[in-house]
């Protein structure tokens, strides 16, 4: 059985402050806590109300009632497994391949999707500026599916970051040019904007090279969402290697 103490850690960690203070983050779902237990992740503890379900060192897996489970559980309807993790350091950037880059994206559904896709078009590191959403917050992680832990994110000035960077850097604009008329390199990095108020002019003035992907039809459409435009992007960039 669980104690109180227990339980209160693991409920404080679905906020920031509690994150950052312990160095931990707690990830639900049999699918992400088996991913995060398969990866180089540090785990602390792994609860389940079925002991039968996860593969791993026993110690590290505690058997838990459905009741405690939800007790821990930041979702309203719990899914037999949630871990305990220890947030890693990011690794050292290398500059061999694209890098992905997002000026203060906040919402954690896109978020959690451009991890996924960066999984996906094996775009390995992920810079976020500050003020973008914690890649630890648990609704992020639900969305990547796991992921996350193919990914190397981290988070910096990024003014500071894209104006050491040696290589080009190409923006997400409204009034770009057709990226369908654009010849990527094959080094690069791809800066995507706030939901709102896309890149900053702090930043824009940083940007070698603004693209956008071009409205068809007479569309009224005002924007297209961050993650989906980022896909569309990183497709682009991928297709002409």
């Amino acid at each position: 059985m669980v104690v109180k103490n227990q339980i209160k850690f693991v409920k404080s960690l679905q906020q920031k402050k509690y994150r950052n203070q312990s160095g931990m983050f707690v990830v639900e779902g049999i699918k992400s806590v088996r991913e995060l237990l398969r990866s180089d992740y540090m785990v602390e503890k792994v609860y389940v109300t079925d002991p039968e379900i996860l593969e791993g060192n026993p110690s590290d897996i505690e058997l838990v009632t459905e009741r405690e489970l939800k007790q821990m559980s930041g979702l309203q309807h719990p899914n037999t497994a949630l871990g305990v993790f220890h947030i890693p350091k990011p690794s050292k950037i290398e500059y061999n391949d694209w890098i992905l880059a997002l000026d203060d994206v906040r919402d954690p559904g896109n978020l959690g999707t451009i991890i996924r896709l960066c999984d996906w078009f094996g775009i390995q590191h992920l810079i976020c500026s500050e003020h973008t959403v914690d890649c630890y917050n648990p609704k992020v992680l639900q969305a990547t599916m796991g992921s996350i832990t193919r990914v190397n994110i981290g988070y910096t000035d990024l003014h500071r970051f894209l104006g050491q960077a040696k290589v080009p850097i190409y923006g997400a604009f409204m009034e770009g040019s057709s990226i369908y008329q654009e010849a990527f390199p094959k080094v690069g990095i791809l800066l995507m904007g706030n939901e709102g108020k896309g890149i900053s002019e702090e930043l824009s003035a940083i940007v070698s090279k603004k693209v956008s992907i071009p409205r068809f039809g007479g569309s009224a459409a005002e924007s297209l969402n961050v993650a989906m435009a980022t896909s569309i992007l990183l497709n682009e960039i991928r297709r002409e290697e």
